[in-house]
């Protein structure tokens, strides 16, 4: 099965990389983009168009869990650069990882202490977080949520992908791939409790059931940093002799090939990752993973700074955006705009941004 699939992956290889991907977009070409407005409760796909510019240069802090890979430096990157074209002021603060919500508490804190003027936050937790968004949004602060899913606490805007959706589009994906092979897989969700970890899985999951040749073998649930993900596989490895696809994280994938090329079992397990990142688009153009879903993020970004001015300004605001995830294999990479995937391969993440 592998071994099969593995060519089928680095023949598409050379397509992929003739395709010579730009990631870096320029100021002005990134909309209109599709994406769903669920303000209503209801998807309803219509054109994403920004602001042309700020009217001013307002203060906006930024909260991401961390920026250990470069999904979380893409989010960043669409952050950074929609400041610059609406210039507005901007300051990012990472917490370090998903165990640091205390952290990213103060963190909240802090930015409004230091005057900022809207707040947007790729929540650690939305239960932890929900009283401070409250804070926020009673003191004047419009709350922007993006990336991580927020459904009840309150919030003056929010966009995020459904996640289940995504992992859904992976199951599908496999099954497809598969065709009548057999599978026996374990999962590597992300840290419980993220909430996006969970919802991932459960789509994954929903799309597997039924398929009498897929057998899910076990879920371990850890921080979406490499060395912990590297230390699940090896686990999983020794405990489950049988598994034949590695299904997870970005950086369980990245862990991955290396765990599954030390023990000789290269192009006998399947590798899919749940989001996208740099890594997953190289092992991709390499052949060694089976392909990885996209929630664009950064699109998501550049839309959650647009929100912030919004707010401020009075303007029409889309209080519930969703972004069209796509799957990101060898047969669709040709369709999917990478400038609103990633951002540049040489481009060093910038924490602050000074209005011109």
């Amino acid at each position: 099965m592998g071994a099969t699939y593995k060519q089928g992956l680095l023949a598409g290889a050379a397509a992929l990389a003739a395709l010579g991907f730009a990631t870096a977009a320029s100021a002005a070409d990134w909309f209109p983009v599709k994406v769903y407005d669920a303000s209503s409760g209801s998807n309803v796909e219509v054109d994403y168009v920004p602001l042309e510019k700020a009217s001013k240069p307002w203060n906006i802090c930024v909260l991401f869990p961390h920026m250990k890979d470069s999904f979380w430096v893409a989010v960043a990157y669409g952050i950074v650069e929609e400041a610059k074209r609406q210039n507005v002021n901007m300051t990012l603060y990472e917490a370090g990882g998903y165990e640091n919500l205390p952290r990213q508490l103060s963190q909240f804190d802090d930015c409004l202490a230091g005057g900022a003027d809207a707040i947007i936050v790729g929540a650690i937790s939305e239960a932890g977080l929900a009283k401070k968004f409250e804070e926020g949004i009673a003191a004047g602060k419009p709350v922007i949520s993006t990336v991580n899913p927020v459904s009840e606490a309150k919030t003056t805007a929010k966009m995020f992908v459904e996640f289940d959706t995504m992992g859904e589009q992976t199951g599908n994906y496999l099954r497809e791939a598969l065709g009548s092979e057999e599978a026996k897989v374990v999962t590597f969700p992300g840290p419980a409790g993220s909430g996006w970890a969970e919802a991932f899985n459960d789509g994954f999951k929903r799309a597997i059931a039924g398929a009498d040749n897929i057998e899910l073998l076990d879920e371990k649930f850890g921080d979406s940093g490499v060395a912990v993900q590297l230390a699940l596989i090896q686990d999983a490895l020794q405990a489950y002799p049988e598994m034949n696809v590695i299904w997870g994280t970005a950086p369980t994938a990245e862990a991955a090939i290396a765990a599954v090329a030390e023990v000789g079992r290269e192009g006998e397990i399947m590798i899919m990752s749940s989001y996208e990142n740099q890594a997953m688009l190289d092992a991709l153009n390499r052949g060694d993973i089976m392909g990885f879903a996209t929630q664009y993020p950064v699109l998501e970004g550049r839309v959650a700074i647009d929100m912030a001015v919004r707010a401020l300004e009075g303007q029409p605001l889309m209080t519930f955006v969703k972004p069209i995830p796509d799957m990101i294999a060898k047969d669709s990479v040709d369709k999917i705009d990478m400038s609103l995937v990633l951002a540049p391969a040489d481009w060093t993440p910038v924490y602050s941004v000074q209005a011109q």
